[in-house]
């Protein structure tokens, strides 16, 4: 009666937090604009037109649109995208997606029943910029030095 106080479940600073148990949800029949930057899931079920930066997954659900730009760890489209997504693990392309624009992503898997209509880079690949600036030099210093006509 008198004795130690125990913490209930409901108690704030026991219940448990952290990104498996938090997620954002975007509802079938929502419009958002702007742009949104989130720790946790984001699920779109709605129509979002912006910027999305996300430190865990994207899902887009069926009912889903995305226009504009995502940056994500992971992702799975069931929906319609349109625009860039760049994810630094796995992009998942289910059937019934229909995904438009670019893609960047380390593996992508890709159902059969999806529209998958992009410029799609996968890896680390460093951008070609910087490889033909440096060939250019060698091909000038080659024609400067008459080893090529």
């Amino acid at each position: 009666m008198f004795g130690k106080k125990t913490e209930t479940p409901s108690s704030p600073s026991s219940l448990r937090t952290g990104n498996s148990l938090s997620h954002n949800s975007l509802v079938q029949g929502s419009r958002l604009e702007g742009s949104v930057i989130s720790d946790n899931d984001f699920r779109i079920d709605g129509m979002f037109v912006g910027n999305l930066k996300c430190q865990a997954r994207v899902i887009i659900g069926p009912s889903g649109e995305f226009r504009g730009e995502i940056d994500c760890q992971n992702a799975i489209v069931e929906g319609k995208f349109q625009g860039n997504i760049t994810t630094r693990e796995i992009l998942e392309v289910r059937e019934g997606a229909i995904i438009e624009g670019d893609v960047h992503t380390q593996k992508l898997v890709v159902q059969s029943g999806s529209v998958f209509d992009v410029k799609c880079t996968m890896g680390d690949r460093q951008e070609n910029s910087e490889v033909t600036s440096t060939e250019e030099e060698t091909i000038l210093s080659e024609i400067e030095n008459g080893q090529l006509d």
